[in-house]
């Protein structure tokens, strides 16, 4: 087995409990060095305007989450709340929103999915990515525009399109406004992430369990059917982003 294919594997729920209560040597590294990112990045926003944070509610925005938390409690939580996501979803958000005393700022698109559905009929069958557009990419970029650091839970490994993401970049949104993207765990892997959360405690998303690898809304999400790509799950294999995190070129 390859080492891309083994750090893709998911510790499951009985090998997590068995963990020890130290990190390894080299987890403990990719840890000083997110914190320090997070230090440097975070120090010159004493504003929470400046600053947020987009969370899907997975393991690694979770753990993200987590981390901030500590150096900026107020830091807003931008929630793309499309109105389809899993009910499991919907109940993790609010669990985690209630006991970490979350700044949640449910992000809704312009229509309701009722009214999405009357007009325009099953969008996510018939026309994901307009799907998407409607319900995620207009309400997060309109959301991101106003603050001038966005942090999220990226990683490289998630999928072959994020393969050249940078810890660091600018992001220049519809608008031509350009914010600055920190993703700290631009080189971490799932095995990473899952120890860390192990270490810390932290509860996650019960749909993992179930064997989702990748969750995002209920229509378009299912078990993955490649076992080496967690995304093979999304979009029926049509496609593997959203589009949130392709930047766009400013209108004209």
């Amino acid at each position: 087995m390859n080492d891309s294919i083994a750090n893709s594997e998911m510790p499951r729920e009985t090998e997590a409990a068995e963990l020890p209560g130290t990190l390894s040597p080299a987890l403990e590294a990719k840890l000083f060095r997110v914190r320090e990112l997070l230090v440097l990045e975070l120090v010159g926003a004493q504003d929470t305007k400046d600053a947020c944070l987009t969370c899907s509610f997975q393991a690694e925005d979770v753990l993200l989450l987590h981390l901030v938390l500590e150096l900026r409690p107020e830091i807003p939580v931008l929630f793309l709340d499309t109105g389809y996501h899993f009910r499991e979803t919907y109940e993790y958000r609010d669990r985690i929103a209630t006991e970490w005393k979350l700044n949640l700022r449910n992000l809704l698109p312009a229509r309701t999915v009722a009214e999405q559905e009357l007009e325009h009929g099953l969008l996510h069958q018939t026309a994901p990515d307009r799907c998407c557009g409607l319900r995620k990419v207009e309400p997060l970029f309109t959301a991101v525009g106003e603050f001038r650091l966005w942090l999220t839970g990226l990683r490289r490994e998630q999928a072959r399109s994020r393969a050249a993401l940078e810890e660091i970049a600018e992001f220049t949104l519809p608008s031509g406004t350009t914010v600055r993207k920190l993703s700290p765990f631009a080189d971490w892997s799932t095995r990473d992430v899952w120890q860390a959360c192990a270490f810390y405690g932290i509860p996650l998303l019960p749909l993992y369990d179930a064997g989702y690898t990748s969750i995002g809304c209920e229509p378009c999400t299912s078990i993955p059917t490649d076992p080496n790509d967690p995304r093979s799950g999304r979009w029926a294999g049509h496609k593997v982003e959203c589009g949130i995190h392709i930047q766009a070129a400013p209108n004209s």
